[in-house]
C-alpha cells in the first residue's frame, strides 16, 4: 500500500468501518497513468475544476473552460491546457509557479460522471503548443501522479444548452465582458484594453453591472 491515507483519513474510515473498502478503492481504482476511458472523458470535456494551494497556503478552486479539446492528452501521463484572458489576478498560475502540486476535477453533467487527477504542473508563456490556441497567454502542463474515478450518483444531469461566446476561436473576434467596462476599472485596465468600452457600447457604471451579474437573486 501507499501512503495516500493519512492518520486522519484512517480515523474516519475505522469511525465509520469504511478502511477495508478504502484499501481496496486503492488498489483497484487508483493509478498512474491514463486509461482509454479516462482520454475519452477528457478529450469530450468542455470544461473542469483546477485545484491550487497560494503562498499563504489557502486552498483554492478555479474553473477552466474551452471548447471540447481543449485540454490536450500529451501521453499517458501528461496533459496540457492554456490559460486564457480572466481578470489580470493569474491567481491560480501564480499558485502553480509557487506549488506545483495541482487537482483537477472534470464532471460530465450530461452523463453523470467524475474522473480526479493529481499532478504536478508547470507554467509557460513560451510552450510550443501556445500557438494551437487563438488568445493563449500561457500553457499548463501537468505531469499526472494519480488518477481514480468517483462515483456519480450525487451529479445532478444537466443538458448542454450552448458554449461560451468568449472563448476564443479563430474564425470570430471574441467579445470583450462586460466588466471590462465597468467605471471603477477604467483606469486600472491594461493598455491593450484601454478602448473597450468606447468599442462596446461605453462604460457602465459598478451598480449597473452589479444589478445585471446578480439579476434573479433579488
Amino acid at each position: 500500500m501507499t501512503e495516500f491515507y493519512s492518520d486522519a483519513h484512517r480515523t474516519f474510515q475505522d469511525a465509520f468501518d469504511t478502511r477495508k473498502l478504502a484499501d481496496a478503492l486503492e488498489q483497484r481504482v487508483m493509478r498512474q497513468a491514463l486509461a482509454k476511458m479516462d482520454k475519452r472523458c477528457i478529450e469530450a470535456s468542455d470544461m473542469f475544476f483546477l485545484s491550487t494551494v497560494d503562498h499563504n497556503g489557502w486552498p483554492t478552486v478555479s474553473y477552466k473552460g474551452g471548447f471540447p479539446g481543449f485540454v490536450k492528452i500529451l501521453d499517458d501521463q501528461t496533459l496540457a491546457f492554456p490559460c486564457y484572458d480572466g481578470n489580470g489576478m493569474f491567481y491560480s498560475m501564480g499558485n502553480v509557479t509557487d506549488n506545483a502540486k495541482v487537482g483537477l476535477l472534470f464532471i460530465d453533467f450530461v452523463n453523470p460522471r467524475r474522473l480526479r487527477l493529481h499532478g504536478t504542473a508547470t507554467v509557460t508563456a513560451d510552450d510550443p503548443l501556445i500557438d494551437d490556441y487563438q488568445e493563449a497567454c500561457l500553457i499548463v502542463r501537468v505531469a499526472i501522479e494519480n488518477i481514480f474515478t468517483n462515483c456519480a450518483r450525487y451529479i445532478h444531469s444537466y443538458e448542454r444548452l450552448a458554449q461560451s461566446k468568449y472563448v476564443p476561436r479563430a474564425e470570430a473576434e471574441t467579445p470583450p465582458p462586460d466588466w471590462k467596462r465597468v467605471d471603477v476599472f477604467q483606469d486600472a485596465l491594461p493598455t491593450k484594453d484601454q478602448d473597450i468600452a468606447d468599442r462596446s457600447g461605453g462604460v457602465i457604471s459598478e451598480t449597473e453591472y452589479r444589478k445585471d451579474f446578480w439579476r434573479g437573486l433579488e
